[in-house]
């Protein structure tokens, strides 16, 4: 090559991060002090037009080179200031870390513009370190695709994240948790996100400071944001039941919500009733929304649509929108003979209602549940419902991130296990006295 050409001689290189992002490279000479190759680096975010916007980057930090090479003493502009001001790191900086993708410490601390112990700070949780500092630290770990190696110690336990208490559901999953992990010689955490956020806590960095060997989230979401910052802290993550779809591939647990409620419907279907009503749960729920296809896919499948007069959602999965709700569908001018309820609990909302309308249980109105929590057996008549397998649900999962704590790769991000519809006294033949009620269609 000519030597008074530097462009040729400085190409440059776009690599490809694990995260869609795109990181340009240029070799800028040699460090005055370390005697170390340095390069200037900028990262592309993900998008449609990242690969043109890569190149244009590339172009632009060629004449940035060109121009210092040239002693004109000022750096040439580079475009797309969205992407923050590229960035020199010596070779060693600018090298892949363990992972192919990965920077070092030292060069995230590069290019945030901090020092290293703070980058520590903000990997570990650890207080002193300004908000609007952590929030640049931590969008640099997560558009970087930095991972913590793997020798760092981790705690000897695996924590457990829950949004509200769940009752006797959190403890059918914990139960199972610990069945798994305490064969590994570890022990179960235990956090509360909305006790936390209420105490102004931030869970994620307590979670970090704590190290464990993995985490699972029950029944919540868990943002792109989180799972980065909970990634470049080594620090695996499984959801069970997740309430959304993912917006990036997080390994999960989950019932078989569909299968469980079309085998409840064909059951009362079975049963002779037509006039069925639903109480789904809160239907932003991934779940809730599950377990509504299944009733429709039921009703669809023997000839018999839902009505929507007689379907109700409710803000949560509660007594109390049970209750209201069944008294609501059971003052109905043409009232169902049976109902499906998003849960258990929304299921004893409904005896209360039928208790206080005056109708017996099974004689005159057909009640199921979902879940088989321990009081579907204590209520009268004993509840038929269908079984969701918590304590399998939350082995499954120990399972999986112990797992991926280890480094093995998983073969199933979802894994589906099946329900059980569980039939008791809560259901019965449409009778004589159901036929007969006041607006009646039967």
């Amino acid at each position: 090559m000519a030597p008074g050409n530097p462009e040729r001689r400085a190409r440059g290189e776009i690599e490809t991060l694990p995260s869609g992002s795109l990181r340009v490279r240029v070799y800028a000479g040699l460090d005055p002090a370390s005697k170390k190759r340095q390069y200037l680096v900028r990262t592309v975010p993900a998008g449609a037009r990242a690969a043109q916007e890569a190149e244009e980057v590339r172009a632009h930090l060629l004449r940035e080179v060109a121009a210092r090479r040239g002693g004109t003493g000022r750096p040439a502009a580079v475009p797309g200031g969205a992407f923050g001001p590229a960035s020199g790191l010596t070779e060693d900086e600018a090298k892949p870390g363990p992972r192919r993708g990965a920077l070092t410490v030292a060069a995230i601390a590069r290019l945030a513009g901090v020092s290293p112990p703070t980058v520590s700070k903000v990997l570990n949780g650890r207080p002193g370190v300004a908000p609007d500092t952590r929030r640049r630290v931590e969008e640099l770990l997560r558009g970087q695709n930095y991972r913590r190696p793997e020798k760092v110690t981790r705690a000897a336990c695996v924590e457990m994240v829950f949004y509200g208490a769940l009752g006797q559901v959190a403890i059918e999953i914990m139960r199972g948790v610990k069945q798994v992990v305490v064969e590994h010689d570890l022990a179960v955490g235990f956090t509360d996100v909305l006790r936390e956020a209420a105490s102004g806590r931030n869970w994620e960095r307590d979670l970090l400071s704590r190290r464990p060997a993995g985490m699972i989230a029950v029944q919540m979401g868990v943002a792109p944001e989180q799972r980065g910052l909970l990634a470049a802290g080594a620090i695996p993550v499984v959801v069970v039941d997740p309430t959304v779809e993912p917006l990036q591939p997080v390994p999960s647990v989950a019932a078989a919500n569909r299968r469980g409620a079309f085998a409840a419907t064909q059951h009362l279907l079975d049963l002779g009733h037509r006039r069925i009503a639903v109480i789904s749960g809160p239907l932003d729920r991934l779940c809730a929304r599950e377990r509504l296809d299944g009733v429709r896919a039921a009703l669809a499948a023997n000839g018999t649509p839902l009505d929507d007069k007689l379907l109700r959602s409710g803000m949560w999965f509660s007594f109390e929108d049970g209750y209201a709700h069944a008294t609501e569908l059971l003052r109905l001018d043409d009232p169902p003979t049976a109902l499906l309820c998003g849960n258990d609990l929304q299921a004893f909302g409904s005896y209360e209602a039928a208790r206080q309308a005056g109708l017996r249980i099974p004689d005159e109105l057909s009640v199921v549940g979902f879940d088989d929590i321990s009081y579907a057996v204590w209520c009268g008549p004993p509840l038929t419902t269908v079984r969701q397998p918590f304590a399998e649900m939350g082995a499954t999962a120990a399972r999986l991130v112990l797992a991926l704590s280890s480094g093995k790769a998983i073969s199933q991000s979802h894994v589906e296990l099946a329900t059980t519809l569980v039939v008791r006294g809560s259901t019965a033949r449409v009778s004589a006295a159901a036929r007969s009620r006041p607006g009646s269609a039967l």
